[in-house]
């Protein structure tokens, strides 16, 4: 734990700011100082219930909502460490998670998961304006950023578009620069949705997060320029790790 010495901020029990709260904020300028750094174990419960004069409930709250916000990790039996740092995604263009990864100096890479024809339900049909039962190419992986596990992508692109991609090995490859150059498919754009899940027992595995973990997830439909939908896309990205911002403007009449 870092050396430094950190001095008591006492909690002001007549404000109308619950102790909880006031409790969190100094938690979390203590990590913003670096006094606590990327990994570190705070303090248990009890030592931090010792040392502002507050009950264990009202610490547990104080951390349980900073693990919320993905400023600190609570791992069972073990104690609540300081998270890494999230990725910060902004607005931007149409890219593939490589390109986004190299754009931030983080190395990416890929585990295949699943490589198969698959016929398409309904809905994966609708989507990509597809009669039910065409055949469709299905890439599932795990993402990885600096060697770390970021997400889960299901890719499902239509199958009389990408002959031979059975073939092809992507845990080396960027599907997107197979699309263009290989292909001749170059993404044009998309439409993106987002939504908060709670990781399953499969995901939780895969991504290193306990069960029920909060995460982000997505789904990506992407068209060539004609208008034709080339890819449907669903992810599951940590919440730990993985944020959006968005800049919004207001239209003035």
């Amino acid at each position: 734990m870092n050396p430094v010495a950190s001095p008591t901020s006492p909690l002001d029990k007549d404000s109308p700011v619950p102790l909880y709260h006031q409790l969190k904020s100094i938690l979390l300028e203590r990590v913003r100082q670096g006094y606590w750094k990327h990994n570190d174990q705070l303090p248990t419960e009890d030592a931090l219930g010792a040392e502002f004069g507050v009950s264990k409930a009202t610490v547990r709250q104080a951390l349980n909502a900073l693990a919320q916000a993905g400023v600190v990790r609570r791992e069972q039996g073990r104690g609540t460490f300081v998270a890494e740092s999230k990725i910060l995604f902004g607005p931007r263009s149409l890219k593939s998670f490589t390109d986004e990864m190299h754009e931030l100096g983080t190395p990416a890479g890929s585990t295949v998961l699943d490589q198969r024809l698959v016929e398409a339900n309904e809905e994966l049909a609708a989507k990509l304006q597809l009669p039910a039962g065409a055949g469709l190419f299905l890439l599932r992986r795990l993402r990885m950023a600096g060697g770390e596990p970021m997400g889960i992508q299901t890719v499902h692109i239509p199958a009389d578009l990408v002959p031979g991609a059975l073939d092809i090995n992507f845990e080396t490859a960027s599907l997107y620069e197979t699309l263009t150059n290989r292909f001749n498919l170059p993404p044009d754009h998309a439409t993106q949705t987002h939504y908060a899940v709670a990781v399953g027992p499969e995901e939780a595995t895969l991504l290193g997060v306990p069960e029920g973990s909060p995460a982000l997830g997505g789904e990506r439909l992407s068209f060539l320029r004609t208008g034709r939908p080339l890819e449907v896309t669903y992810s599951i990205m940590r919440g730990d790790r993985y944020q959006i911002r968005l800049k919004l403007v207001r239209t003035h009449q």
